[in-house]
């Protein structure tokens, strides 16, 4: 039976949010605590750390999210693991998250001046306190706009999770849409939320850039 295009429909699209949102988050944050992992590796005097953390980043950004998402959904049952599309999509989207923070961050820790470290070096600093108190607050100053640029990739990246079955912004348009047989009306209305996501996050990210680029 065809459903008309009404506020209930527009109201199931909306109940996507809350996913979208709470999915972007924890990947974020799961990624970024990995990710500090892999760029701290990445720039480590250990070749070893290095070369490891170097394979890490070139794998997940070498592959497509969608295989990553695959890969995790149907290969973790291989192992005995069997998942819901919840974790599933979790897992994939915080090792694809933590491989480019690992690399943006990278890119900030090795763009803080040497005569920083060296600086550190002479007082005596050993590598933790060297790295948590010196280098990594000049770096992050310098990630700001970046991080926050991948972000907007990341929540619209979630709307690959749609094709291992997890219900997010763009799979409740996308039911709305076979149900109505409005699919400009269900996806429009989805593209349009995405929008109210994503660009107050990109003017800031723009933000951080301008600022910073000035104190630099």
């Amino acid at each position: 039976m065809i459903r008309s295009f009404g506020v209930s429909e527009a109201l199931a699209i909306l109940s996507g949010i809350q996913s979208t949102v709470v999915l972007s988050l924890i990947a974020f944050i799961g990624g970024g605590l990995v990710g500090l992992a892999v760029a701290l590796m990445r720039t480590s005097d250990l070749a070893p750390l290095r070369r490891a953390a170097g394979l890490y980043i070139d794998f997940f950004q070498g592959t497509p999210l969608l295989m990553q998402l695959f890969l995790v959904f149907y290969g973790l049952p291989v192992f005995g693991l069997r998942v819901n599309a919840w974790v599933a999509v979790t897992i994939g989207l915080t090792l694809h998250a933590s491989a480019f923070l690992g690399e943006i961050w990278r890119g900030g820790i090795q763009a803080v001046p040497k005569g920083q470290t060296e600086a550190a070096i002479a007082l005596g600093l050993g590598y933790t306190h060297r790295m948590i108190h010196v280098v990594v607050p000049q770096g992050a100053r310098l990630c700001m706009a970046p991080t926050v640029g991948f972000l907007v990739q990341l929540i619209k990246g979630t709307s690959l999770a749609a094709i291992i079955g997890f219900v997010e912004l763009s799979r409740s348009a996308q039911i709305i849409a076979s149900t109505t047989y409005k699919p400009l009306l269900a996806y429009g209305l989805a593209a349009i939320i995405y929008f109210i996501l994503c660009f107050p996050l990109s003017r800031l990210s723009a933000s951080f850039e301008r600022r910073f680029a000035v104190k630099t």
